[in-house]
């Protein structure tokens, strides 16, 4: 990271090597074209996982791909500010929460089970812990949160209906519209819905799926559990995929392809063929591709032959959000430092500068005096276009507003990502737009011949979350060792082994019946609907 004066003014990723997994040494023949039976492209969540399914049936034959110089993907961090003893302290650019912490009898989240492993610092995210702001300081529209409360019931029976009826879809905004909740004209209510649905979705009700929105939030809230809690691990959070990845490769693995970019992928019913930018190339029988949806939809890699058309449908059709996280470190905390959330209420547009969060607040990083600010969708997209400077001034405008009878200071750093500029992520993660049926996100999880897919937009049920790059890693490791004989999928014929079905005649909804394991659905409907079964 860099610094001007005082001010960060740049963001970088921290690559310090942790743990024993490192960059592997520059390779003396880039033209080399390497060998393997699996190539899986991409180092974050997904292809650790993967990788690790693989080596787990005995399959030790494969290469890791990643642009990045470190393992992680969107679970990245950096060094920020200054602490009392001259060292930096570290925040998370991307993946900050572990959501689903488990309830009596319910299964474990697999994200919180590699967080307790792992000893990740973490604290419990107090929802209630929040004051209200608007233009003229602090402001009481906390009445709002319970009308709120009973659309949000009203929308979420709307969605079960739907779904076990197989009706026609709608928008999550047509859905509080006729639940009642018509926020247009206030703005308070406004801040009220960002902060109870853009803030998870990282899209507005407007662009959103009722019936995906709804069960997205309930497969992960309603079976793991209703708690979040947020990582502050000054390792990083990325710690525990590190460990994971330490459990199968070596120090220096040869099998580890770090700051290598893909360029073009061919692939044929015969094998996979790999071209990278240093003039090399990988062989192989299968390859398993993580890249984000925002990465396949602006065309960063070519793929030859063009995927079908059913295929690239797909992957266009889907959304790919963008959250982003703008951090401030401060001489002194003239806020609360008791309350972890701080909700403005702008006069003129929603979302703007919408939810402050204190990282001095107990349990977190006390004596960082640091807080930061979240905006998303087409704020995200205009802040991250603009300069440092720009941004910096608009959002202290902001808290002059909130703290009208405070001195607020000169932060002494300042800093924030450009998930939506970044040519290896164009995003932050994905999201479910109005018109997407489950038999059409099916062709975007589904197989191309031995080209594989996966990472969390591929999940139906828990896209967006760091627990479905789990899940579709795991999946699609174990599937492709039983197509080398391997693990538990050697010969097996299950929906849950082999090639994925596709679509290439799509239905205009999705009957009950295909809601199941071959159509990445493995949750029961009660779980992801909130309606009790028969």
């Amino acid at each position: 990271m860099r610094f001007t004066s005082q001010l960060t003014i740049a963001w970088c990723i921290f690559t310090a090597p942790l743990g024993t997994i490192a960059r592997v040494p520059p390779r003396d023949n880039s033209t080399r074209c390497h060998k393997t039976s699996v190539a899986i492209l991409g180092a974050g969540v997904a292809g650790i996982t993967a990788a690790q399914a693989l080596s787990n049936a005995s399959v030790s034959d494969f290469l890791i791909i990643e642009r990045n110089d470190y393992i992680g993907g969107r679970v990245a961090h950096t060094n920020f500010g200054k602490k009392p003893d001259g060292t930096s302290y570290v925040v998370e650019l991307g993946a900050n929460w572990i959501q689903g912490l488990g309830a009596p009898g319910a299964p474990q989240n697999p994200i919180w089970t590699l967080v307790e492993k792992y000893g990740i610092n973490n604290t419990y995210s107090d929802y209630d812990s929040i004051k209200l702001y608007d233009e003229s300081g602090e402001a009481n529209y906390s009445t709002l949160f319970d009308a709120w409360d009973d659309a949000n019931q009203d929308i979420a029976e709307h969605a079960g209906y739907t779904l076990e009826n197989n009706l026609q879809d709608v928008s999550a905004r047509t859905a509080l519209n006729l639940a009642g909740w018509k926020p247009k004209k206030d703005m308070h209510a406004q801040a009220i819905e960002w902060w109870s649905w853009d803030w998870e979705s990282a899209l507005s009700p407007d662009e959103n799926s009722l019936v995906f929105g709804v069960t997205n939030y309930n497969a992960t809230f309603n079976q793991f559990g209703e708690d979040n809690n947020f990582a502050w691990d000054q390792r990083g959070f990325n710690r525990y995929i590190i460990g994971e990845a330490d459990e199968f490769l070596e120090e220096h693995d040869p099998r580890l392809f770090l700051g290598t970019i893909v360029k073009k992928i061919s692939y044929s019913p015969s094998g996979i063929v790999v071209y990278l930018d240093d003039g090399g190339c990988v062989e192989a029988q299968h390859a398993i591709s993580t890249f984000s949806v925002g990465v396949l939809q602006n065309d960063v890699v070519e793929f030859d032959p063009p995927l079908p058309r059913w295929k690239r449908e797909a992957i266009e059709q889907f959304g790919m959000a963008t959250y982003t996280k703008i951090f401030f470190q401060f001489n002194e905390t003239f806020w609360d430092r008791d309350t972890q959330y701080f909700l403005y209420a702008d006069n003129i547009t929603r979302g703007y500068y919408p939810v402050w969060q204190s990282l001095s607040a107990p349990g977190f990083l006390e004596e960082s005096n640091i807080i930061f600010v979240t905006v998303i969708g087409d704020q995200s997209y205009r802040v991250e276009r603009q300069s440092n400077e720009k941004t910096k001034a608009e959002a202290m405008e902001v808290l002059g507003k909130m703290f009208p009878d405070k001195h607020i200071p000169d932060p002494i750093a300042f800093m924030y990502p450009r998930w939506s500029t970044e040519e290896w992520a164009y995003g932050s993660y994905s999201s479910w737009p109005v018109g997407m049926t489950l038999e059409k996100h099916q062709n975007l999880r589904a197989n191309v011949n031995r080209l594989w897919f996966a990472g969390e937009a591929t999940s139906a049920e828990y896209y967006g979350f760091m627990h479905a790059s789990w899940f579709t890693g795991r999946d699609v490791g174990i599937r492709v060792a039983g197509q080398l004989g391997k693990g538990p999928c050697a010969g097996n014929a299950s929906t849950s082994c082999g090639s994925m079905v596709e679509y290439s005649e799509l239905h205009g909804t999705t009957p009950p019946w295909q809601y199941n394991v071959a159509n990445g659905w493995p949750v029961s409907s009660f779980v992801t609907t909130g309606i009790e079964d028969e």
